[in-house]
């Protein structure tokens, strides 16, 4: 009974992306602006901090630990 729910839900999806046409167009929009934000800004905009400045694991926890006790 559920997966037959489940496989109608799939196919009314599925259905409706394969009639669309406008649709396709302003999902490939969303996926390449989220691709922009995530994968592109990120390189230069976030750089790792914690790997830039300390070596080992048991620095970093202690660097993120102190930080947030301090920030508190």
């Amino acid at each position: 009974m559920m997966r037959n729910s489940l496989y109608k839900v799939y196919r009314f999806y599925l259905e409706g992306f394969r009639c669309m046409t406008l649709g396709k167009t302003l999902w490939m929009i969303i996926l390449i602006k989220l691709f922009i934000m995530f994968a592109v800004l990120k390189v230069f905009f976030f750089p790792n901090f914690l790997n830039s400045r300390f070596e080992m694991k048991e620095q970093k926890a202690d660097y993120v630990g102190k930080e947030l006790i301090q920030r508190k």
